[in-house]
């Protein structure tokens, strides 16, 4: 039985079984915050227990390493998203240690993109185009530095609206313990 086949059978007996029950809520957090955090498999039970949330209190949006790239893309979309139509009030940007964005070089994704079948004449049309993919697949030095960047890209977007707070953490994947790198509330 391939994943696909597994998933299947398992979601026909949750729904079956009524075991959606549990996780009923609506579109709107509860807890009234939007959180920026990363993919990393860590997080996902972790993150949400670590801060006390439960099904239906946050909008989590996740990608690799809570980064926000550029103010007009999908996740600032999703934030504001959040903000005007989902009553949502503060963000969070939360990073973590021993995230796999530190360091990440983006000629070795390009390696191993052709190494799985992506021809060498793809990467030079996107080069070509202008898409830089070395900045495109690029992540950061330290997960301070990519947590702050982000943090100041949301405080310092124009459809934000006024006094709300954005709040810059990370959390330890192993403990679940956050530090707090800057309160959204100081700098209102």
């Amino acid at each position: 039985m391939n994943r696909l086949e597994e998933i299947m059978n398992y979601n026909e007996k949750f729904v079956g079984d009524k075991g959606y029950e549990q996780f009923i809520t609506d579109k709107f957090p509860d807890k009234q915050i939007v959180i920026l955090t990363c993919m990393d498999t860590r997080l996902i039970d972790l993150l949400p227990r670590a801060m006390n949330l439960r099904n239906g209190d946050a909008k989590i949006i996740r990608n690799a390493g809570a980064i926000v790239t550029q103010p007009f893309g999908n996740i600032m979309r999703s934030i504001l998203v959040a903000l005007y139509e989902l009553t949502a009030e503060e963000v969070f940007v939360i990073g973590h240690y021993e995230c796999g964005m530190t360091g990440l070089n983006a000629e070795n994704i390009i390696r191993k993109a052709g190494a799985r079948g992506v021809s060498q004449t793809t990467i030079d049309t996107l080069r070509h185009a202008g898409i830089d993919l070395s900045r495109w697949l690029t992540g950061f030095e330290d997960v301070t530095q990519g947590v702050m960047k982000s943090v100041e890209i949301i405080r310092n977007h124009p459809l934000l609206p006024a006094g709300t707070p954005v709040h810059g953490m990370i959390i330890d994947p192993r403990t679940g313990k956050l530090d707090v790198l800057t309160s959204g509330y100081e700098n209102k």
